[in-house]
């Protein structure tokens, strides 16, 4: 008999210790910290007057824009070009669909068979120093896959934005001139800057 009271007794008093433990958890996670009436959190506030931090951040990517070229219907926008301590420069930016169809990326990934494997990408882009006369292209870990974009169901729905990135070899630290080129896309003349 003693030993049946004892266990009641011990599950009693666990199943008080849980549901005290998980009160706490609620009141500690459920006040944010700030008491005041009607304060809201930045991110609700940022949310609220619509659009958040993908609103911003496209507000800052039109504020620095490098170059911009067309093909048809397609607007490419480089937003920064940096180069970074490792020894590689990465390119970034959007792609813009203004057209009324879906936009296939398929011959953004190059004509190499080595980069087929990397579909709809970035895969074929280059930086071109016109003064050293050296193409740079893009670079590729162990199993020929780019370190770039690759575009999600293989390119950009009508009417669409997306964001690309590339990262090349450097060129030499006097070089900041080069010419960006990807596709049938016209090159962009971009300047390079310290990361």
């Amino acid at each position: 008999m003693d030993i049946r009271h004892t266990m009641t007794g011990r599950r009693a008093l666990s199943t008080v210790a849980i549901t005290t433990g998980l009160l706490l958890t609620m009141v500690g996670c459920g006040s944010g910290g700030d008491d005041k009436p009607g304060a809201s959190s930045p991110s609700a506030e940022s949310t609220a007057k619509g659009g958040g931090q993908s609103k911003q951040s496209s507000t800052q990517a039109a504020d620095n824009v490098l170059a911009e070229v067309k093909s048809g219907d397609i607007t490419l926008t480089v937003t920064s070009a940096e180069r970074d301590q490792g020894g590689f420069v990465t390119v970034s930016g959007t792609v813009t669909n203004n057209g009324g169809q879906f936009w296939i990326a398929s011959n953004w990934r190059g004509d190499e068979r080595e980069l087929s494997r990397n579909g709809a990408s970035l895969a074929g882009a280059s930086l071109v120093d016109s003064k050293g006369k050296k193409k740079y292209l893009v670079l590729r870990d162990t199993q020929g896959r780019c370190l770039c974009t690759k575009f999600d169901g293989g390119g950009v729905n009508a009417g669409q934005s997306a964001d690309w990135f590339a990262q090349f070899p450097a060129p030499p630290e006097g070089t900041t001139d080069v010419d960006f080129q990807v596709g049938a896309m016209p090159p962009a003349s971009i300047q390079i800057s310290e990361g």
